[in-house]
């Protein structure tokens, strides 16, 4: 069928057509379910206790539908096809164009592991296809430059899932920027925490290997990246960073010196390990899928990612990457930022500055997953005008998947933006993730070769304005 994306799909009964590539926890979460009807009632299938509490989900089928699944694991689509009572049709990765033909989407959506969202993407806009890839758009600049120059040679276009930028929080702090609480921003100060909890967990999976992830810089830190310049309404410029790897791989300062830590799962890694006894030892274990990697969301297996005996240990020698950085950023209007993270903290969260000529805007969010809970100023913003009393604004608290951010951007991203999203200028396209990419490989770059790095030099201008 010819045609744009939305030509398509406003031939039809009205409902987009949607193919999933990638069964993730991501992807089942925050598309797979919805669209599929499955909402936090569970009222379909019958019984779907193991997926439907998950969180926010909203029942999208009368919007959209699921018309194809791919991914390289036809035993966890089985899986979940039992699971939900569903039958979506299945496609290996090798099948990308038979899918197209036969299931016909509008629009396919890239929730697999990061070095992936390149390949399925640019096929998608290939055959004139909307794509929506999860964060990051991919796994390095090589990648993006390709991305954006299949962009630009289709109909169809990119969408990328920076959820950052629907935080109640962020969303309050982007209003106040806008009305000028600050004046023309000179610079931010963000510090970044991961806790031993969901640090520790980037070490058990795949993002612990560059050539899949990127590395942390680009995986999680394009996060913080995107959040920042969306919120300064800047473009970043040049990157000079520090980083290493502190905390897991096989020189750690907590490795155990007793047990097999690279031996199949007949040894016991584990013992001695203080990661492992603080999170799965006998006590409680927070209800939260990041430490697993085996099954993920649901009891589904990840048979062809994490073979049963092989076992992966955050002191293994294939790790690869850093878990800790401090950059430095400057901006094409002369602000600066100025960032660190580490992951293996003490609390989950960041702390957040913007200074400005007319004053300063600080936020918070610091989470101790033990339960002794968050800090005070979380639940706040604090405004100091240059010449003025401190204003202190309370956060709202919202409802949903990461700080309420799933249920809007999904809204925005499948029902199309909201007035509120267009009025802060939340959707992001290709450029901002390709702006975010860039950031993250300039980080990790820079720690290598002890340089700092152009943006426009590692997007080669592609990005620029």
């Amino acid at each position: 069928m010819s045609g744009t994306p939305a030509d398509r799909a406003g031939r039809r009964s009205g409902r987009t057509r949607y193919a999933l590539c990638g069964l993730s926890n991501r992807g089942l979460s925050l598309f797979a379910l919805p669209l599929l009807g499955l909402d936090a009632g569970g009222t379909r299938p019958a019984e779907p206790s193991e997926l439907s509490d998950l969180s926010d989900l909203s029942d999208l089928s009368e919007h959209g539908e699921l018309v194809a699944i791919l991914d390289v694991d036809a035993e966890r689509v089985r899986a979940f096809g039992e699971l939900t009572a569903t039958n979506v049709p299945y496609y290996a990765p090798a099948d990308f164009d038979r899918m197209v033909d036969e299931a016909d989407p509008d629009v396919v959506l890239v929730t697999s592991p990061d070095a992936t969202h390149a390949i399925y993407a640019i096929a998608a806009l290939r055959r004139d296809r909307d794509v929506i890839t999860e964060k990051p758009m991919a796994a390095s600049c090589a990648q993006v430059r390709e991305m954006l120059a299949a962009e630009r040679a289709s109909r169809g276009s990119i969408r990328v899932a920076h959820n950052l930028r629907y935080t109640e929080r962020n969303r309050q702090l982007k209003q106040l920027l806008l009305d000028g609480a600050v004046g023309r921003v000179t610079s931010v100060e963000l510090t970044w925490s991961v806790d031993t909890y969901h640090g520790s967990s980037y070490f058990h999976r795949w993002n612990r290997e560059r050539r899949i992830s990127g590395g942390l810089s680009i995986h999680k830190a394009c996060h913080h990246f995107d959040m920042v310049n969306w919120l300064v309404g800047d473009v970043p410029q040049q990157v000079f960073a520090y980083g290493a790897l502190n905390y897991y791989g096989p020189n750690s300062p907590h490795r155990p010196e007793t047990g097999s830590v690279d031996g199949d799962e007949t040894d016991d890694p584990r013992r001695g390990c203080p990661y492992h006894q603080r999170w799965q030892g006998d006590g409680d274990v927070p209800e939260d899928d990041h430490l697993k990697p085996r099954t993920g969301l649901g009891g589904l297996p990840y048979t062809v990612q994490y073979p049963p005996g092989r076992q992966n240990w955050i002191y293994d020698e294939a790790i690869d990457i850093e878990d800790t950085y401090s950059a430095v950023v400057r901006y094409r209007s002369g602000a600066s930022l100025s960032y660190s993270v580490l992951f293996s903290g003490a609390w989950e969260g960041y702390r957040l500055a913007i200074n400005g000529t007319h004053g300063r805007l600080e936020a918070c969010s610091v989470d101790f997953r033990d339960g002794k809970g968050e800090t005070p100023e979380s639940g706040q913003i604090v405004h100091y005008p240059m010449f003025e009393s401190a204003r202190r604004y309370d956060i709202a608290g919202g409802e949903g998947g990461h700080g309420g951010a799933d249920p809007l951007i999904r809204r925005d991203l499948l029902l199309g933006p909201s007035k509120e999203s267009l009025d802060l200028r939340i959707p992001a396209g290709s450029r901002e993730g390709a702006l975010a990419v860039a950031m993250g490989e300039a980080v990790w770059r820079s720690v290598a070769d002890n340089r700092p790095y152009l943006i426009d030099e590692l997007l080669d201008e592609t990005a620029r304005t």
